[in-house]
């Protein structure tokens, strides 16, 4: 094919493209509509997310077919850079050495990763603790509070403690702050006879999958909205969390399964 492709002077993609017969109208149009609705409904997927979600919904369409209809349409998501320092780790506290380095996580509760953010609203900020289950990506636990004590760490680890009950053993990796250092986090770790685990100073990659998920948090549900005040944010981030996050929204490090339905199948 190569040598004929030469001799005929076109290229061998040439050749491929035109093998190919282009989609009915009425099925490219069908197409286009639900590529934008998904697009719509996750303004921050990308094609390959996309994708597999078209695929999901029975269009035999590949990902260079969907970045093509995307670039056309102006779709491809733009992303906002933005880092805020949430973290003090010039404490006092003991600091556990970092356990999830090494661990292998092959099923639920094996791995919990915490973290704290920031959420502005129009004229303050509140605070958003995490807990999340390393092995599914999902968020077993959460907080949202007016200040930065220790206080809304413990009650984001309190609901993640009464959804799912874990045997003791299990690792809590978490960043060098103080708010996971103090002696009333690790008293609530100890009592569940849980192992506290943190990253290396400086290093927010130790704890990837917690900063990943507040990464998709702040780009898919906070700026897109704008909360008069904690109540809004409340009820917003907490409808993306159970609604979306866990339910629907495809991970491509769990081969474009949501949280649930990657928990739903037996390891």
């Amino acid at each position: 094919m190569k040598r004929l492709c030469a001799a005929a002077g076109v290229s061998r993609a040439s050749y491929y493209r035109s093998q190919v017969r282009p989609l009915p109208l009425v099925q490219s149009m069908a197409l286009r509509a639900e590529l934008q609705t998904i697009a719509l409904q996750f303004p921050a997927y990308g094609y390959r997310r996309i994708t597999a979600e078209l695929q999901r919904r029975g269009h035999a369409v590949n990902h260079k077919r969907v970045l093509r209809r995307m670039r056309a349409d102006n779709l491809l998501c733009l992303r906002r850079q933005s880092f805020v320092r949430t973290t003090d780790s010039e404490h006092g506290w003991p600091v556990y050495p970092n356990l999830a380095a090494e661990l292998k996580v092959t099923g639920r509760n094996q791995l919990w990763v915490a973290d704290l953010t920031y959420i502005r609203l129009r004229r303050e900020f509140v605070y958003l603790a995490v807990v999340l289950d390393a092995w599914s990506r999902r968020v077993v636990g959460w907080a949202l509070g007016e200040t930065l004590e220790a206080e809304l760490t413990l009650t984001a680890l309190r609901m993640a403690m009464e959804e799912r009950r874990p045997q003791p053993g299990l690792v809590h990796h978490s960043d060098r702050g103080v708010q996971y250092a103090c002696r009333a986090y690790r008293e609530l770790l100890e009592q569940h006879g849980l192992c506290g685990s943190m990253s290396r100073k400086g290093n927010p990659y130790d704890n990837a999958f917690a900063e990943s998920f507040i990464k998709t948090l702040k780009h898919e549900e906070v700026y897109r909205n704008e909360y008069h005040d904690r109540n809004e944010a409340l009820a917003g981030i907490g409808e993306f969390i159970a609604r979306v996050y866990n339910q629907k929204r495809l991970h491509s490090a769990l081969d474009y399964r949501t949280p649930a339905e990657f928990e739903a199948v037996p390891a």
